[in-house]
Order: structure tokens, then C-alpha cells, then sequence
């Protein structure tokens, strides 16, 4: 059984970051204080921390061809699921850094991908694999 995760993440506005995680991509609220608040972020826990100083861009690495932001969380969808959220996306307006595409197109971990940005500047980067258990395979990238 896959355990869930737990990130933490600066944000600098509250109430954005509620509008973001809860309205647009559909995360129920969790706890909550005057500073932070705990999302269920498809079944891993994520608390946006008010933080205004660290919310910075980020730096970014070539991956098949793409520039992406090296600081990055996200999570894997089925293909529906993974369509579905890209078109609530672009219904809601908003800006995609990578617009959805397949990548290592015919090649161990396949993938759809697209990244966006939170209200905060924070990146998030979601995928579906065309083949589940290729995840974790290796040889689709720069690995030798």
C-alpha cells in the first residue's frame, strides 16, 4: 500500500491559496490557523505555511526538451482524471508554464505531463502514465 506524503510550502496569501487548492483543484480543507492550512492533495496531506518572503521563482533543468521549474510537487492521475483537471484549468484561466503533452513519447515512462503555478508562484506539475508500472522504469531519460 502506497503511504501518503506530507509536504510543506510557502505561500503569501491565505485566502488565494484556499481559492486555488480548495475551489479550482478540488482539495478539501483540513485543519487550519491564522497562518497556515492542511489540504487533502489527492490523498496526500500539503499545508501552504504564510510565508510571503520564500515565495520566489525558481530555477529550471531541461527535461525532453522542456524547460520546467526545478522546485516542483504535484500528482499522478488517471488519463480522465489528468484531462479533466487540465480543462478545469483553462476554464479557470489559468496560465500554464507546460501546456499538457505526452512526453518520452514511445519510451520506457511515457507520460502526459502539464505544470502550472500557484497563486503564490509555486509550481505543480501533474501526470498520467500511459502504462502505470512504468513509473519508476528506468531508460526514458538521460540515465545511462
Amino acid at each position: 500500500m502506497a503511504r501518503p506524503f506530507h509536504l510543506a510550502f510557502p505561500v503569501n496569501d491565505l485566502e488565494r491559496a484556499i481559492d486555488f487548492y480548495h475551489r479550482i483543484l478540488g482539495c478539501k480543507i483540513g485543519r487550519k490557523a491564522r497562518a497556515w492550512v492542511d489540504f487533502d492533495f489527492f490523498g496526500n496531506q500539503i499545508t501552504a505555511h504564510l510565508n510571503p518572503a520564500e515565495c520566489a521563482k525558481t530555477s529550471e533543468n531541461q527535461v525532453d526538451g522542456d524547460n520546467v521549474p526545478v522546485r516542483h510537487f504535484g500528482a499522478l492521475l488517471g488519463a480522465e482524471e489528468w484531462q479533466a483537471l487540465a480543462a478545469t484549468l483553462r476554464r479557470e484561466n489559468v496560465e500554464f508554464i507546460l501546456d499538457p503533452k505526452t512526453r518520452f513519447k514511445g519510451k520506457p515512462g511515457e507520460q502526459g505531463t502539464f505544470f502550472v503555478r500557484d497563486p503564490a508562484g509555486n509550481a505543480l506539475e501533474f501526470k498520467t502514465f500511459k502504462t502505470p508500472a512504468m513509473i519508476f522504469e528506468t531508460g526514458g531519460g538521460d540515465d545511462k
